[in-house]
Formats: structure tokens, sequence, C-alpha cells
């Protein structure tokens, strides 16, 4: 054999070698990621699975001794290989086990053993999700606590549970049945059982209760980027001996344990509003609904703004939810909430436009404002600002923002607005404070819903969705900020709506940053950009982009100023509203300046900013004289070369670099 053809031998096996190598990496890569998926799966921490829990005689532990538990340093309760959560009981973990796996109707429903006494059998009855308890059983359970007052949006904890479980708010809910839903915050995978305890008065304006209990079914809110924690809601039906509407509901994870928190039950029936109304026939109007204020919030002036321009599209309704708020925007939110305003129209007025435009100084003396004088209609009576009602609910979740639930968990915060304007507004705007849906054709957003349902078809229409334009607060001011010369050029110049109308040309497309007004009472499941759950025969409506889209004002999303290097238009849409809303943000800025120590209005701007000049120094290579001739005549500029080396030129040139509000 030659050594031509070994070396062929050997090559041949050496590729083998590494091919077969090879297909044992792979093959140990697609082994390990099996492994780790396998794990997963049976790791999860999920006890909705038909779960049961033992309940026994007498309470774990006081309310109070468990009303802030350490939920980092919390002890394992059993878990069954089954997944069944159970607790320890007289019978033992493994005669509960087989209690559970004898039950019949254990893969239909899911239930709650209930122990009543210790000399029934070891088979005790399971209680189905939805069936309340045994009368015999309910009055062996803790009473109404009488140190407790029912509270409507507060967070209150949930006692006994192995992770965080608040609950905020409870509603009657009568579109499908009779149910009470509770808006919670609680684990996202694997929520916890609990149960819904009812309280009904014995007399009108009674203080004693009689109870009724019933299983009830944790249902996670969607959106959560799956993080630890996220909004929830707790359904509780209403059957059994008590048809009737509750008073409160408290939400209880031991049957046996005394209530930490009783929920005061938001029923319309018991309204005074409703008095004269009747759920199909709902007042033409719209309610807003705002995520919870956060990071000491405090631009007051903007807040006037987003209040003012969003009454002028028809919104007469505001529902706000303080995380933490500045103390500006504090005051002028309460002052909106007591209903402290000036009832007429008094507009805003700067210095003199002479002055101001043709001075130079700073001096503080220049910003003398003239004394407002009362606008009045064409029949010489007053003009009247109209009314604005506005509700501040207090946010304490004890739970940390993005790092175990999304954005001081905003789904809560827009359900319980949804559920608490239902049959109070007929249209509902779930927006944030920079973003206004403004449109095209009409003056209002009534009128715009009137307008489209006139040419499409809208008898199953449950939500209006509207595309998003980014009006990036990097681009440049409108042109017109800087040769306005009327006495409201100032606080003109300052309202973002006015003075940004340079927006990105391309829309985001529908379910991607767009917002939406819905139909309370056709909406289950509320999300940021779209609805998530409509009631059966409803759907979204897209809204044509000619007719309204979201004017949505902010930084460029990603950092920096890359943003406005892409395509862009200008839209002076909201401009049409310059001059009432200047009127009516100034009336109000008058009336609130002193009070709330509101800062005063800055100048407008002469004229664009200044373009800034700066030098680049190029640095030319030059060849070597041995390679070229150089003349006296062609090197004027040229350093001395010595040697023969390489040199460099280094030349001067101005270049006009355009400022960061020019880019655009």
């Amino acid at each position: 054999m030659s050594s031509r053809t070994k070396r062929m031998k050997k090559t041949s096996w050496g590729a083998r070698e590494r091919a077969g190598m090879s297909f044992l990496i792979v093959v140990a890569f697609f082994a390990v990621f099996g492994l780790i998926i396998l794990t997963e799966v049976l790791m999860i921490d999920d006890r909705g699975r038909a779960g049961s829990i033992i309940v026994r005689h007498g309470s774990s532990g006081g309310r109070f001794g468990e009303s802030v538990p350490d939920y980092d340093d919390v002890k394992d309760d059993y878990l069954d290989d089954t997944g069944i959560f159970v607790r320890e009981t007289k019978y033992g973990g493994t005669a509960v086990k087989n209690m559970l796996k004898n039950q019949k109707d254990l893969k239909n429903s899911i239930g709650i053993s209930v122990l009543t006494d210790s000399a029934e059998p070891r088979n005790p009855p399971v209680v189905p999700w939805g069936q309340m308890l045994p009368s015999k059983i309910e009055q062996t359970l803790p009473r109404f606590p009488a140190d407790m007052k029912p509270t409507d949006g507060s967070w209150e904890i949930v006692n006994g549970t192995r992770y965080k479980f608040f609950v905020f708010s409870a509603f009657y809910d009568r579109r499908d049945g009779k149910l009470v839903r509770v808006i919670g915050a609680t684990k996202t995978r694997g929520p916890e059982k609990v149960w819904c305890r009812f309280w009904y008065q014995t007399g009108v304006n009674s203080t004693k209760y009689r109870s009724a209990s019933v299983m009830a079914r944790v249902k996670i809110i969607r959106e959560n980027w799956n993080l630890k924690y996220s909004a929830c809601f707790i359904l509780c039906p209403i059957r059994g001996p008590y048809p009737e509407i509750p008073h409160a509901v408290s939400v209880v994870s031991k049957i046996r344990a005394a209530p930490g928190n009783v929920l005061m039950l938001r029923n319309t029936d018991n309204d005074p509003d409703f008095t004269n109304r009747t759920f199909s026939n709902i007042p033409n109007s719209i309610g807003v609904c705002v995520k919870p204020l956060h990071f000491n919030y405090d631009q007051a002036l903007y807040l006037l703004e987003f209040l003012e321009l969003n009454n002028l599209l028809g919104v007469s309704h505001f529902t706000f939810y303080n995380h933490t708020i500045g103390p500006k925007a504090s005051c002028v939110l309460q002052h909106y909430v007591n209903g402290d305003l000036p009832q007429h129209i008094a507009p805003y007025e700067d210095a003199s436009p002479g002055r101001a435009r043709n001075s130079s100084s700073l001096d503080t003396s220049d910003a003398l404002y003239h004394t407002p004088i009362t606008k009045y209609n064409e029949d010489n009576t007053a003009q009247l600002k109209p009314k604005i009602t506005v509700n501040i609910l207090p946010w304490n979740l004890r739970m940390r923002s993005q790092k175990e639930i999304r954005t001081e968990g905003l789904f809560a915060s827009l359900n319980d607005c949804l559920y608490r304007s239902m049959y109070r507004y007929s249209h509902v705007a779930l927006i944030d404070l920079d973003e206004f849906i403004i449109p095209h054709h009409n003056d209002t957003l009534i009128d715009l819903i009137t307008w489209l349902s006139k040419r499409i078809n809208n008898r199953n229409t449950g939500a209006y969705s509207f595309q998003n334009a980014f009006f990036y607060l990097q681009f440049a001011d409108d042109e017109l900020m800087y040769t306005a010369s009327d006495r409201q050029a100032h606080l003109r110049a300052a309202l973002t709506t006015q003075r940004k109308t340079r927006r990105r040309s391309k829309l985001h497309p529908q379910k991607q940053r767009s917002k939406y007004i819905c139909k309370p009472e056709a909406v289950i499941e509320a999300g940021n950009h779209f609805v998530w759950e409509f009631c059966p025969g409803r759907g979204s409506l897209n809204v044509p982009a000619d007719a309204a889209i979201l004017h949505h004002y902010r930084v460029c999303e990603f950092g920096g100023d890359d943003c406005i290097k892409t395509p862009s238009v200008v839209d002076r849409t909201a401009h049409r509203y310059s001059k009432r809303l200047l009127d009516r943000v100034g009336t109000v800025y008058n009336y609130l300046k002193e009070t709330c120590s509101l800062p005063d209005i800055p100048r407008a701007p002469t004229k664009p900013p200044p373009t800034r000049k700066k030098e680049l120094k190029i640095r030319i290579p030059l060849k070597p004289e041995s390679d070229k001739r150089i003349t006296e005549i062609s090197k004027p500029q040229t350093n001395a070369i010595s040697n023969g080396a390489l040199t460099q030129q280094s030349v001067t040139v101005p270049v006009e670099v355009p400022s960061l509000t020019e880019r655009a």
C-alpha cells in the first residue's frame, strides 16, 4: 500500500471521527435541553388542577398576627404528588391523598374538602367551585369583624397565603348571571385557592351581618410579562340560600380564619345616581382611565393641558390612581376633585407682545401679566367653564414594579376603572397622560363615534381602536411658535400639543401602541393597547387613520435622538382647539398659580435655535518627495518633508452642524 493511500485513509478516518463527534455533541445538547424543559414542567407550582384544602376547626392565627406576613421566609406547606395542595390534618397526609383520589367528580370540578366534625367519616364532602357552603358549616365560621369597616379602592391583604395576595375592589357583575368580581393581584403561575365570604345586612343600616361562603376562582389578567405576580380577577358566583346581592365581601384563604379584608360591593342597584336611569339608557358621555401616577409626577401645566384638551374633546370624567405624585400636580388634581375652580372663563394674557418681543433682557419686571378679563358670549353672557369631575384613588400596592409586577400593576387599575365606569358613561378611553385621541373631521369624540355609526354598522362594536402616531419631543418646535404675536404667545409655546406638530410619517399598526375607546358593558377584560376579552358577540372596530389617530407625545422610545431621522410630516390637527384650549388652561392657571405655587410661564422663543458652527480638522496624507516631484508653486501649503518619510497636512474646514431641534 502506497504512502498516498495511507494518507487518504487516515484523512477519511479523521473526517468520520469528527462527524461522529459533532453528532454526539448535537445529541447531548438536545438531551440537556429536553431535560431542562421536563424539569420546568414537573416543578411548576400549579395548584390550579383540582386542588383541595382540608379545613379545620379553629383559626390558625389572628387576623392582625398575619396582616403583614414575611413572604420571602415562609415555610412550605404540603404538596402531594398529584399537585394537590393540602395542609396537615388529623388524618395525615397519606389519608388526605387517598380521600382526594376517591372523589368521583374530582376530574370534573374544582373542589375543596371541608372537615366539619371529628365524628364525621373520613370522606368529607367536596364543595365545587361556585357552590355555597352548607348552612350548618356556615354557622360555625367566624363572624363579621366588628372592628373593620368595608373599604373600596384600597389595597387590602389576604391572610394566610404562601405568596403575596392583595385585593382592591369588588363589583357586582350582572351580565352573565349573578357574579361578584374582585380586582386583585397575586402569583402569576399557580395562584392559590381562596374563598369569598359574602356579608348580608340583617336590616337597614344594621351593623349585624349574616354570611354565606363560596369557593372562588382566580383568573389571571393577561399582559404580565411573565413576572412573578400579576393583576387578577377573583370570581365569586352568587348562589345558594341567599340569592340576593351581598353588601360586602371578604376574600380568605383559610375558611376558618378571621377575614383580613372587607370590601364594599359596588352595586349600581343601590346607587342613587341610577335612581331614574335604566342600564339600556346610559348617558352619552365619555370617561378617561389613566394608569397609576408614579415617580412623583409633578408636571402641573401639562396636567392642566391634558384635562382641558380632553374636556374639549368631550370627556367629562377622569379616574386617576395615585402611586406617588408631586405637590403641584396633587394640588391641581385636588382642586378638580373638590370642584374648586372658576365658573367663568377668564383667559390668561402674556405681557405686552411688543415689549416682550423687542426686549432682549430677561428682567422679571417684563413678566407682569394683565388682569384676567371674563370672556362673554355673543348674547353678552359670561362664558361658563364646563364642569370636569375627577376621582383619585390611592395605589399603595406592595409589589416591586417591573421586578415583581408590571408597571405598578397597571392592569388592575385599568380594569378597576373599567368596572367602576360601567353603566355610568357610555364610553371609556384608556389612555396615558402623554396621549390624545384627535379626530380629523369632528370636534368631539362623541361626534366621531356618531359619525362612524352612520357609515359603519357598529351594532356589535365594543371598542374603537386608534393607530398610534409618535410626536417625538426631540423634533423641532413648530415654526409658528417663533412668529406668533398674540397676547397668549408665551402660554401657547408652553403647551406640548401646540408646540410639537411634527410626527413620524408611518403609523403603528393596530394593536401595536394603539389605544382605544370602549363600551364598558361590552368588555370583560381590558388590556393596555387593546381589549383582551369581549362579551359574546362584541368586537373591536379599527378606526381609519383619516378619521382619527392617537397623538403620542414622548421622547425617542429607544433612547438617544436617532428617532428624529425617521421620515416625518407636520400635523397641526390639534391647533383646531388652540383658542379654546388657551382660554381654559389660562383660566385655571391664573386661578391656581398662587394657591398651588405653579411656576411662571416661560417666554416664547423669538427665533429658532442658532446653527452652531464647528471646525473639523481633516488630515490629508502626502506622498514622499522621491515618488513625485513637487514644484515650489504647487506646494504653498505643504510642510517640509525630510528623509523621504510620509507626512500629513492638517487643513481646517468650517462645517455647519445644525442644533438638535433643527436636525429634524
